[in-house]
């Protein structure tokens, strides 16, 4: 178990809330303390450089990943246990998927809502690096997520998403249940 990896998926801007910031940092604190490593998208602003932060202020590994054409505008996290820049941004993604064994989305835009998808997508599909089932955990904080939480069960009343496929994102209110929703997902695409 020390060596999950848990993937953040959340905005490069900090949001209009203060409270934002608290949970990211509770968050990377956590996954650090826990013992799982992070991976994120390398950037030391936003939410994504208070995740990152609060997991190496607790002695955390964190692997950060960022396409060159983002670097400089989103300011790469230098103090990152390891930092692997990328071409583009499918890269990016491709090297956030296999690195780890499960994600969580805090708040995040345009960005983040893609990589919940494709994520998702991919473990749907067995697209992951062996096949593997790799969950995706919406942190429901201020129930930021009930517009897509409800989205997706209208997806299923629809026809239009399994029962299984929905299953696959979760929905947590805490952080604690957030990471324990992660790491013990069954891990198994059937």
């Amino acid at each position: 178990m020390a060596n999950q990896k848990i993937c953040v998926f959340c905005a490069s801007k900090e949001g209009n809330d203060e409270s934002f910031l608290n949970v990211a940092n509770e968050l990377g604190a956590k996954i650090a303390q826990k013992g799982f490593g992070l991976i994120y998208g390398g950037a030391q602003v936003g939410l994504m450089g208070q995740v990152a932060d609060a997991a190496l202020e607790n002695h955390g590994e964190v692997i950060g990943v960022i396409p060159e054409s983002l670097a400089d505008r989103e300011i790469a996290h230098p103090g990152v246990s390891s930092l692997i820049v990328t071409t583009d941004m499918h890269e990016r993604k491709r090297q956030m998927y296999d690195l780890a064994d499960a994600f969580i989305a805090l708040p995040g835009g345009m960005g983040t809502l893609e990589e919940v998808f494709e994520a998702a997508t991919w473990t749907k599909l067995g697209m992951h690096r062996n096949g593997a089932y790799k969950p995706v955990v919406l942190l429901d904080y201020g129930e930021f997520w009930q517009d897509m939480i409800r989205f997706l069960d209208s997806q299923v009343s629809a026809g239009f998403v399994s029962k299984e496929s929905r299953e696959i994102v979760r929905n947590a209110d805490t952080v604690d249940q957030a990471i324990e929703l992660a790491v013990k997902f069954p891990q198994s695409n059937e």
